[in-house]
């Protein structure tokens, strides 16, 4: 309970306190980006997971992929997929929506494995993700099992400033609406194939580069803080 009423940068000290030494200690060691650091010199990194459900408790992290955003331009050659091996059956109802197989998954590497490299392409950095709940309770259930600790971040949900600007144009909000890929072709997105992580990272930086433009024309006006979901 106590937890809502913490910064993140107490919450970053607090899990550092309690993990040994390892990734997510590496990781935790870094503080956090400035609230007050200009759009301009930021560096976000995109990310999106790929799941056997929506459920951090008993569903499995199948991919991640992602890209970094630096001085509001995506930078294609930081980008990063990622297969995730998993000791059972992908259900048929997941499979349906990734299209990941059980032999593609064989062919990744373990959870414990892919963390680490993870946490430290996100360490010092943003986290832009379109909705936050999948990506941070994943990977913070992830930490936990792990490593014991909590995972702590900034995060931008282009879900969340998707929300904030129809209720600020008065917008009757219809379900699908917020979906990544009915927003982008309001901004004269291309279309790309969903429920791919790299991919979707890919759309979600493009997603929020459109966006962060019509909010603030001015990138060097405006700050983190603007955008921040948590």
């Amino acid at each position: 309970m106590l937890q809502r009423f913490l910064s993140q940068e107490s919450l970053r000290k607090r899990a550092l306190n309690k993990v040994n030494q390892g990734a997510l200690h590496d990781y935790l060691s870094t503080p956090l980006t400035s609230k007050k650091v200009e759009c301009e010199e930021l560096v976000i990194v995109s990310l999106d997971l790929e799941t056997t459900g929506l459920d951090p408790k008993r569903d499995k992290i199948l991919s991640y992929g992602l890209v970094e955003i630096r001085h509001m331009m995506v930078k294609l050659e930081t980008s990063r997929h990622q297969l995730i091996a998993i000791d059972e059956e992908i259900p048929e109802e997941s499979a349906v929506i990734h299209h990941i197989t059980d032999d593609q998954a064989a062919t990744g590497i373990p959870l414990e494995e892919a963390l680490p490299e993870l946490l430290e392409r996100l360490a010092g950095k943003v986290m832009l993700v379109h909705y936050s709940a999948i990506e941070q309770n994943f990977i913070n259930a992830a930490c936990k099992k792990i490593y014991g600790a909590p995972f702590v971040i900034p995060i931008i949900d282009t879900l969340v400033l998707a929300r904030q600007l129809f209720e600020r144009r008065n917008h009757t909000i219809q379900a699908g609406n917020l979906r990544l890929f009915n927003l982008r072709p309001r901004y004269n997105l291309p279309n790309y194939k969903a429920h791919n992580a790299l991919s979707d990272a890919l759309a979600t930086a493009e997603l929020f580069l459109a966006m962060a433009s019509e909010m603030f024309p001015q990138p060097s006006k405006c700050q983190l803080s603007r955008f921040l979901t948590r």
